[in-house]
């Protein structure tokens, strides 16, 4: 390996680590489940392999077999939970377009949340338990990179291990180009005008719904749709890539039996970087795992990283720390333009309000003129008298 890979490798594992989890207590409160998974398994991911970059630079000794044990499970469940949580994503974005519930009740928002937590923890664990099948021993080493499972190849692997990115970007594409095949069905089956009007009702009721649905803006909307389609554009094509380098890098073998396949199981076998880097096909495959889940945490911070709710939580946190070092936000004033320094003062406005008291002008009778001048003429007949 170049020199330039290890300090570079670990300080964008650790950077993917970060940004990935930025958004996450928003999307939290928005009851985002499918998002909050996809940022889960991409941090775990990026965290795993910043560890072992780390902790296996220059060396491929056995330090800690049970962090690898718990490694290369996290290596197989991410291979699956990324994309599984790309299809969540999916699915609720297909759910929304369709405007199946304008105002969804707490019931079916946990509803929601346990068929997501179902695809996205426990048929990632059911995969990574499933591996055994094909695990040839224990695991392998690679010195600069770390812990690796070894998965042996053969056509069960291809059924138990390697498919399941591909079927899951599959299902994800049918859930993410349903309405715009309904759209281009309805433009070519039916007459204009009524495709125009369709058109327009479902529009009415898709802008009704993100008007009334606080936790989910029409830019998200946009930007969720925008994350899931560049995940099937990448899932799919890398996926069926990995698939024809791991039988070009190891020939398919014959499944003999179980037997065979385990035996010497809990054998580690350790593999320095003058070796492994020999086989370019390796090379490419072993460093395409590691950076695919980087650039999906990065990929993720270009869409949510820089949006309005996330630039004020950045304001947020940032204030939050400066205050512990006793800096404070400085308060607004008030600028007086100089143009109303020569407006002419307003009358009070009274604003009518329902319930607020009538206001009462005191009024003042008229004198009459007659009895005013009797009066004056009398107070001066008095300051004439003599005393």
């Amino acid at each position: 390996m170049t020199g330039l890979d290890y300090p570079l490798y670990p300080i964008f594992a650790f950077l993917g680590f970060v940004v990935v989890l930025v958004p996450l207590p928003w999307h939290l409160q928005a009851w985002n489940s499918g998002t909050c998974y996809y940022m889960i398994w991409t941090a775990l991911s990026c965290l795993n392999q910043f560890i072992n970059s780390i902790v296996w630079h220059n060396n491929a000794i056995n330090w800690a077999p049970i962090w690898c044990d718990i490694s290369i499970r996290i290596m197989l469940g991410a291979s699956v939970g990324i994309p599984a949580a790309s299809l969540c994503i999916n699915r609720r974005l297909y759910n929304i377009a369709k405007v199946h519930a304008a105002a969804l009740t707490d019931e079916a928002k946990r509803r929601a949340i346990l068929i997501d937590t179902l695809i996205c923890v426990l048929f990632p664990m059911i995969v990574v338990a499933l591996q055994y099948v094909v695990q040839g021993h224990r695991f392998d080493i690679y010195e600069d990179v770390g812990c690796y499972p070894f998965i042996y190849n053969t056509l069960p692997a291809f059924f138990l291990s390697d498919s399941w990115p591909i079927i899951i970007g599959l299902v994800s594409s049918v859930y993410c180009g349903a309405p715009l095949l309904g759209g281009l069905l309805s433009a070519f089956l039916l007459p204009t005008g009524l495709s125009l009007k369709a058109f327009y009702l479902r529009r009415a009721q898709f802008t009704q719904f993100m008007a009334s649905n606080k936790s989910l803006s029409t830019s998200r909307y946009f930007r969720l749709m925008a994350l899931a389609v560049t995940e099937i554009l990448c899932t799919i094509p890398l996926a069926s890539f990995m698939i024809w380098l791991n039988s070009a890098a190891q020939p398919v073998q014959p499944w003999v039996s179980w037997e065979y396949v385990h035996y010497d199981f809990s054998r580690v076998v350790q593999y320095p970087s003058v070796l492994w880097t020999a086989n370019y096909l390796v090379v490419i495959a072993v460093q395409l795992t590691r950076w695919f889940v980087v650039i999906c945490a990065f990929v993720f911070f270009v869409f949510f990283g820089f949006a309005a709710e996330a630039r004020k939580n950045y304001g947020i946190a940032f204030w939050w720390v400066a205050k512990i070092f006793g800096f404070h936000p400085a308060k607004p004033q008030q600028r007086m333009n100089s143009n109303e320094f020569n407006r002419a003062p307003r009358a009070p406005a009274v604003l009518p309000s329902a319930g607020s008291l009538p206001v009462y002008v005191v009024k003042e009778r008229k004198r009459n003129s007659s009895l005013v001048l009797s009066w004056e003429h009398l107070l001066d007949e008095k300051k004439a008298a003599p005393v």
